[in-house]
C-alpha cells in the first residue's frame, strides 16, 4: 500500500479536525481520508 499523498498542512488539518495524533493518519484507509476532507470543505464554505 502506498503511502497517502497529502501535503502536511493538510495532514494537520485532518489530525486536528479527527482529533487524533497526526502520526496516526498516515494508518487511517485513504477512503475515509477524503470523505472527512470533503466534510471539511463543506463545513468551511457553509461558514464563510
Amino acid at each position: 500500500m502506498r503511502p497517502l499523498q497529502i501535503s502536511a498542512e493538510t495532514a494537520q488539518k485532518l489530525a486536528k479536525a479527527l482529533d487524533v495524533p497526526i502520526e496516526q493518519i498516515m494508518h487511517i484507509p485513504q477512503h475515509i481520508l477524503v470523505q472527512k476532507l470533503v466534510e471539511l470543505e463543506r463545513q468551511e464554505s457553509e461558514s464563510n
